[in-house]
């Protein structure tokens, strides 16, 4: 039988998706300075599930306040927010949708304007100097506080779970924590932890059991994953496909496939060959590899633009679930038109500032949906044809006044 967009989707855990679209995390960065929730995360996420989308996962939240990857993220220790939390997940789950939680631990990636140092698997600093210099030089954890990361990501999916969340995911891509521990590249370890592929994974898997141990095993716990990190001496192919066996026969609900860090965006489309952007999806041949390995529930994000990719990408069966990022930052009701046929493809297109070195800086276009976000989230309509280059200079202004309020919050 021919998958369609709009089939419901059985989850190992007994949960149920009306149709097979989800919404990717993105970072909202709709927290107050304190990192704190506020009513626009309430506002932005109740238009998304108005909008027809089945799934929806929210962008960063914390674990632990000591470690921001970016200004104003959420961060959830304990019940301070509770009831701007319940609203939060109430808004999420209007028309039946799912609101999925993601958690996140950035690591390394800690910008020096947030935060007064930085831990990571190893000591080891990026490789590009550029980007380098706005991040402190990691220290490296040591077992106690590996257990306590491990832990608070327990605590936090349970209190995700008590406010009406009904599921949760771990953010094991992009150049994070859980991202560094799986890579060779920055985890240097010789310990448990690290110096061959099976320790290197040992990290994630303890951060599933704990969460695991602490929702139930009829609560959806997810995970987005890097295919690879597209760096020389990094997490590659071969070992993904290990960690995605290992995760599967622990029991995770669904995989979410992507791939890249700060220094390779590949999930941003820099360095995507032209034959994998005109078949949309970035990961679908991993997805294609993952699929004859495991029956674990996947969703790929990543390029998808028009509904006969996303249709024939069902269909081909190598994915279940087709992920949507920024188009739905630009049409919030996307969703809805594409199921009912009043749409064919996205609105989304190439940002640019006309400043060539500008316009090849993924964070240039990260800027550019991040002031949509907050459009959408104060109750306005998002400008598609916005320009690239104010834009950037808005978003620019925001976050650094944003940045110098944590920095006197922190200190």
């Amino acid at each position: 039988m021919t998958v369609t967009l709009d089939q419901p989707l059985s989850l190992p855990c007994g949960a149920t998706l009306k149709n097979r679209l989800g919404k990717s995390a993105m970072s909202e960065t709709l927290g107050t300075p304190g990192n704190r929730v506020t009513p626009r995360l309430v506002r932005l996420y109740r238009e998304w599930a108005r909008g027809g989308t089945g799934l929806l996962v929210t962008g960063n939240v914390m674990v632990d306040r000591r470690a921001i990857g970016e200004p104003c993220n959420v961060v959830l220790e304990n019940n301070r927010d509770k009831r701007l939390l319940e609203r939060w997940a109430l808004a999420g789950r209007e028309q039946n949708t799912h609101i999925w939680m993601q958690l996140n631990h950035p690591g390394k990636q800690a910008p020096k304007a947030l935060n007064r140092g930085a831990v990571a698997p190893s000591a080891v600093p990026f490789s590009d100097p550029k980007l380098g210099r706005f991040f402190h030089l990691p220290r490296a954890l040591t077992q106690a506080e590996i257990a306590d990361i491990v832990r608070r990501f327990g605590e936090s999916a349970a209190l995700a779970r008590d406010a009406g969340f009904t599921g949760v995911q771990i953010h094991g891509a992009h150049g994070y924590l859980v991202s560094q521990f799986l890579s060779p590249l920055s985890n240097q370890r010789e310990d448990e932890y690290g110096g061959n592929a099976e320790n290197r994974r040992r990290f994630v898997l303890e951060v599933y059991d704990a969460i695991r141990a602490r929702v139930g095993d009829d609560f959806p716990v997810s995970i987005k994953l890097n295919s690879a990190d597209f760096q020389k001496g990094g997490f590659e192919e071969g070992e993904s496909l290990q960690v995605v066996e290992a995760l599967a026969q622990r029991g995770m609900d669904l995989i979410e496939i992507s791939g890249g860090t700060y220094e390779s965006p590949r999930m941003a489309g820099q360095g995507v060959k032209e034959s994998t952007r005109r078949r949309e999806a970035y990961f679908l041949d991993y997805a294609e590899q993952v699929r004859q390995r495991v029956t674990v529930p996947l969703m790929v994000t990543g390029g998808f633009r028009t509904l006969e990719g996303m249709n024939s990408a069902l269909a081909d069966g190598a994915t279940d679930m087709v992920g949507l990022a920024r188009p739905l930052v630009v049409e919030p009701d996307l969703s809805q038109r594409l199921l009912d046929g009043r749409a064919r493809d996205c609105r989304v297109k190439p940002i640019r500032t006309g400043v060539r070195m500008v316009d090849e800086a993924a964070m240039m276009e990260v800027s550019w949906y991040t002031l949509q976000l907050g459009r959408i989230a104060r109750g306005k309509a998002p400008l598609p044809d916005a320009g690239g280059l104010s834009s950037l200079l808005k978003v620019a202004g925001v976050v650094g006044w944003r940045r110098l309020r944590m920095g006197r919050l922190r200190a």
